[in-house]
């Protein structure tokens, strides 16, 4: 578990100079630091990133997500290696709001990815969410900070969970691509129409081989649902193109997408409002984290919780009074101090 993490020794300097130079065991090291719920971790954790601040949001941030089966693991890696090999660095994120049931996958992570877990320019980190998806998005955003700030230009960050671990990533990247895939029954009706409704472009898989038909055919299908969905980008036209990470086709057009997108989006401020959108959003969850510890953490909480919560189970006192009484209870603790 996180909160269990090992004393990290170096100071906050000492990691700023080892991120920078692009050390991958520091970084590895600073990350643990930053999603470390260890109190004596904080404030090394906040200088960290204070020192940091002027060497982030030079990267581009994609989400990629899709049904299981779809294969984001064969297409993260066939995808990053074609962008190491394009001169740029990746890192690749996990966000698994599964992963205090799983135990987390950082093995498999690196299983599934051999080839880019090897490349001098990749580097590969599941963020563990220790439960709660708030906690995993903020130590994703702080980790997408430490990845900019140690050289890495674009950052992937896949959706390993289902339902709202889509909505997270979305709101901490600045492209997101849905990856499809045929062959599953009615493959329309495998893919949720909100998360059709986030994407900036949708990628259908294994399109090679016996299966190249009817990855086409499902092209045109997603194109037409496309056609009367609200773009989840103001003046962005989502496109459905084919790819096969197997054999290489149509991996470099995903990237020619996002590279157009970027242009088009600064031009128009759009690239900039969505990193604004990013920002609030961290901000807001931030601050709801730290609002829930110190409420966990209350001595006035703490008795109301034994007070009220044995009079809700008794049926004297509805759940929503009892936390309607101990939340205006915590908020005038607050204020007196």
């Amino acid at each position: 578990m996180v909160s269990h993490a090992p004393s990290l020794p170096l100071s906050a300097e000492e990691y700023a100079r080892g991120v920078q130079a692009g050390d991958a065991t520091v970084l590895a090291r600073a990350i643990t630091l930053v999603e470390s719920t260890a109190p004596q971790h904080g404030a090394v954790a906040g200088e960290l990133m204070n020192l940091l601040l002027p060497h982030r949001d030079h990267s581009v941030r994609i989400g990629i997500t899709g049904v299981p089966g779809v294969g984001k693991s064969t297409f993260i890696e066939a995808f990053g290696l074609y962008l190491c090999e394009c001169g740029h660095r990746v890192a690749v994120l996990a966000v698994d709001p599964t992963s205090a049931i799983s135990g987390g996958s950082i093995l498999g992570d690196k299983t599934r990815m051999e080839k880019l877990s090897r490349h001098p320019a990749a580097y590969i980190r599941p963020s563990p969410s220790g439960g709660a998806l708030g906690g995993v998005t903020r130590k994703t955003r702080e980790t997408i900070t430490l990845c900019e700030a140690a050289g890495y230009d674009v950052i992937l960050v896949e959706t390993v969970g289902v339902g709202q671990s889509e909505i997270a990533v979305r709101s901490m990247t600045d492209f997101f691509l849905l990856l499809a895939l045929t062959g599953a029954g009615d493959e329309l009706q495998g893919i949720k129409k909100g998360i059709v409704e986030m994407a900036d472009a949708i990628a259908v898989t294994k399109a090679d081989g016996d299966n190249v038909t009817a990855a086409e055919k499902l092209k045109l299908e997603l194109a037409q649902v496309l056609h009367f969905l609200t773009a989840a980008t103001a003046g962005w036209k989502p496109e459905v193109v084919t790819c096969s990470a197997l054999k290489g086709n149509g991996i470099a057009e995903v990237w020619k997408l996002v590279v157009r997108f970027r242009s088009e989006m600064e031009s128009t401020g759009e690239w900039a409002a969505r990193r604004l959108g990013q920002v609030q959003e961290g901000l807001v969850e931030f601050a709801r984290e730290q609002v829930l510890v110190g409420m966990v953490g209350s001595d006035v909480v703490q008795r109301d919780l034994g007070k009220f919560g044995a009079e809700v189970a008794e049926g004297k006192m509805t759940l929503r009074e009892a936390a309607t009484r101990i939340a205006g209870d915590f908020l005038r603790e607050r204020g007196k101090g």
